[in-house]
């Protein structure tokens, strides 16, 4: 098991952040393909239109967002961690508004993302396929947020979410990551970290892989579940260290499976090899797995705190 993968990212991203305090002198897009450079992310993405195409991000703040509606993009940065994308939102959604056929993003930041809603996201997804890595999305209401697509996947490499999520609105509370009915969503050596609300990852997904990663609650405000699986789901969760804080909204468990209904089987869904535990003073037990379904799922060797019980029906 790799525990903490993620943490040299975070570390790594905070020192670049510090020194990315404007954009540089030059364009700050560059379409890859054709050389042409824009000082409107929409400009560029608008000249790749249906087409494939690779937009590289100038290191700076940019105060700026974009929506692709249709072809393959990749944002990628110009040097990973420098290219920040700081509060502003399009459709009064996200800094990247995606329902194209497929995009990319690398290297990026993104913070400081605040709507009407309280759904403001350094990415709103709604439809197609998105590779998200070694990027950074912090002090948001939420990282990434997608609509439904049964047909898109989701993937999510080397990236850090920090102090995201809400429960401020009406409609309910805002995560750091939220994955609407999506075929497929993907984590993968990632960390969360200091959440202000709702769940740290919280996914519809027909199917979850999540590994590898760290959720450190311990410096969390008012938060949930660490994987909140609401409508079941079938997959892995392996190899992933959680810490659960004093500051909770809800303590129960640390993942839940299928609590808002059965949308999608949770048979064969394997958690294995995960270190599970609590933070310093905090005085309660819980459980590790929450289980709604009924399915046979397959908990496996945990690491687990004494006083987590590894599974409990309910």
């Amino acid at each position: 098991m790799t525990k903490l993968a993620a943490l040299p990212l975070a570390a790594l991203s905070i020192a670049l952040f510090a020194s990315a305090s404007s954009a540089q002198g030059g364009a700050a897009y560059t379409v890859v393909e054709s050389g042409h450079q824009f000082s409107r992310l929409q400009d560029a993405v608008s000249e790749i239109g249906g087409g494939h195409g690779t937009i590289r991000v100038a290191s700076g703040v940019h105060q700026d967002c974009a929506v692709q509606t249709a072809g393959q993009i990749a944002y990628v940065a110009a040097a990973a961690g420098q290219a920040v994308f700081d509060g502003v939102t399009c459709e009064g959604k996200a800094a990247l508004v995606l329902r194209g056929t497929s995009a990319s993003v690398d290297g990026l930041v993104f913070t400081h993302m605040r709507v009407p809603d309280f759904n403001g996201a350094g990415i709103r997804l709604e439809h197609g396929d998105l590779a998200v890595t070694q990027s950074w999305f912090r002090d948001s209401q939420q990282g990434i947020l997608t609509g439904p697509d049964p047909d898109g996947s989701l993937s999510i490499d080397k990236s850090t979410f920090t102090r995201l999520g809400t429960c401020e609105g009406s409609g309910g509370c805002a995560h750091s990551v939220y994955v609407g009915d999506y075929g497929a969503a993907k984590v993968t050596r990632s960390r969360f970290e200091a959440g202000r609300g709702g769940h740290y990852l919280k996914s519809r997904a027909a199917h979850i892989d999540v590994e590898d990663c760290s959720f450190d609650d311990s410096a969390g405000h008012q938060t949930n579940y660490m994987i909140d699986l609401p409508g079941g789901a079938t997959g892995r969760i392996a190899g992933n260290w959680f810490v659960q804080g004093p500051s909770k909204e809800n303590h129960s468990a640390f993942i839940a499976l299928a609590a808002e209904g059965k949308a999608n089987t949770s048979a064969g869904l394997v958690i294995e090899d995960n270190d599970a535990r609590f933070a310093p003073n905090v005085p309660w037990p819980s459980v590790f797995v929450a289980d709604w379904s009924g399915d046979p799922i397959q908990i496996g060797r945990n690491k687990l705190d004494p006083r987590l019980t590894v599974k409990e029906r309910r």
